[in-house]
């Protein structure tokens, strides 16, 4: 007899899987991930990591820069020294950096010596590089600075910005430099915004004033060039051509008669 609707039909006799032998000395244990448990898997986690806020204040600026018009007093602290000029000009500087601790302690002590012997001392100030932004700005007010380098990278550049227009009213020379590092350097500090040299030895004024034609020529005279030149994007949104969509091209249309 046939089976009867919706029951179920006889049970065919089918093969037995085999049974799986395991061993009992290993008990299957599930993984978890909790403290102490199994290692987690490795995730790519770039988007989920915190910049430093300094990094990302960098970034915004660095993107900031590349894609707003940057105005004329900040623009020309982009027009930096050339090369061979420069590396004459820091030779210069380095005959007049001043004393490190090393030097002074040994100054001090032969000073100490010639007056234990009873032998007079000079007074006389060697002649150095000038820095810190307030002492140089009071040397350009009273027209004793023959030379002042600033640094093109200041940050804030709110600090330097108005010295250029300083010293061409008071018709010093003054220069841009690539560097506060390397400014620093010559100070025996980590950094340093301006420099300025007051005066030179006999022997260097002959060079120091054909730097001081170079930079005039360079700096001093274009400053109204300067004044009304803007910066200039460099940020291209997609610098390759943005390809045209494809169109079918439809049969010409015969004109009729």
């Amino acid at each position: 007899m046939a089976p009867k609707r919706g029951g179920k039909g006889p049970v065919v006799a089918g093969k037995k899987k085999p049974e799986k032998v395991t061993n009992p000395l290993f008990e299957k244990r599930p993984k978890q991930f909790g403290i102490g448990g199994a290692l987690p898997p490795k995730r790519d986690l770039s988007r989920f990591v915190k910049m430093p806020k300094m990094v990302q204040i960098q970034r915004q600026r660095r993107i900031l820069k590349m894609r707003l018009k940057v105005p004329p007093t900040v623009n020309q602290f982009t027009k930096t020294l050339d090369k061979n000029l420069a590396s004459n000009l820091f030779k210069m500087l380095l005959k007049y950096r001043p004393e490190d601790k090393a030097a002074k302690k040994e100054r001090l002590l032969r000073k100490a010596q010639a007056e234990t012997e009873g032998k007079s001392v000079e007074a006389k100030k060697p002649i150095v590089v000038k820095y810190g932004l307030n002492h140089v700005t009071y040397l350009i007010e009273q027209k004793k600075a023959q030379l002042v380098v600033i640094a093109h990278d200041v940050d804030p550049i709110e600090l330097v910005v108005w010295l250029p227009a300083l010293c061409r009213k008071m018709e010093i020379p003054y220069c841009i430099v690539k560097g506060k590092s390397r400014l620093g350097a010559i100070v025996h500090k980590k950094t340093a915004s301006v420099l300025c040299l007051t005066t030179v030895k006999n022997e260097d004024k002959l060079e120091f004033s054909r730097i001081l034609e170079a930079i005039k020529a360079n700096f001093n005279d274009k400053y109204d060039e300067y004044r009304k030149k803007w910066g200039v994007e460099s940020w291209v949104p997609n610098p390759r051509p943005r390809a045209r969509p494809k169109t079918r091209s439809l049969p010409k249309k015969l004109p009729r008669g």
